[in-house]
């Protein structure tokens, strides 16, 4: 199979089925099923669960609770600033939530969080770059690609899996 074929599988979550998109041995892409962060396989998509079991494990560990870090090959597709906001959700512990601002200072613009809200919502790998711990300065929840609820319901599982740690 060429490096360049994009495989995909379905999953099933908590939060409804996902969508894995791989290519070569990257991770490209994990979408939902509706919301604005929806990739339903598209012609030339390969379906191919064996080549992408190890990451459809990682998340299954990850809504069993015994999983708070992702360790995956990802190749996100984006802007230079994107990637950086990107990489620095990845630094939002499980569990906690910061604000726009706070990954606005964290990639060194401070006054870009709404290029920073922007970013997030593109984000292809949702979960696994963990958008969802992202909310507005407030401690209000804010938009999400993958609608409300599923981002309440992967908080809520985050805060139990750190409380029965506790």
């Amino acid at each position: 199979m060429n490096q360049d074929t994009t495989l995909f599988t379905i999953i099933t979550s908590p939060v409804g089925p996902l969508t894995l998109v791989g290519e070569g041995d990257d991770i490209t892409g994990l979408y939902f099923e509706t919301g604005s962060s929806v990739a339903a396989p598209r012609p030339g998509w390969v379906r191919d669960d064996r080549r992408l079991r190890a990451a459809a494990a990682q998340l299954a560990e990850y809504f069993a609770g015994k999983r708070t870090r992702f360790e995956l090959p990802l190749a996100p597709r984006g802007t230079a600033f994107q990637k950086s906001v990107w990489a620095a959700l990845v630094n939002i512990p499980f569990g906690q939530t910061a604000s726009y601002g706070d990954i606005a200072r964290a990639i060194g613009k401070p006054a870009a969080s709404r290029a920073v809200g922007g970013a997030n919502h593109r984000n292809p790998l949702s979960i696994i770059i963990p958008c969802h711990r992202v909310i507005g300065t407030d401690g209000g929840m804010t938009g999400y690609g993958g609608e409300l609820y599923r981002k309440r319901l992967l908080l809520e599982l985050e805060s139990r899996v750190v409380a029965a740690r506790d």
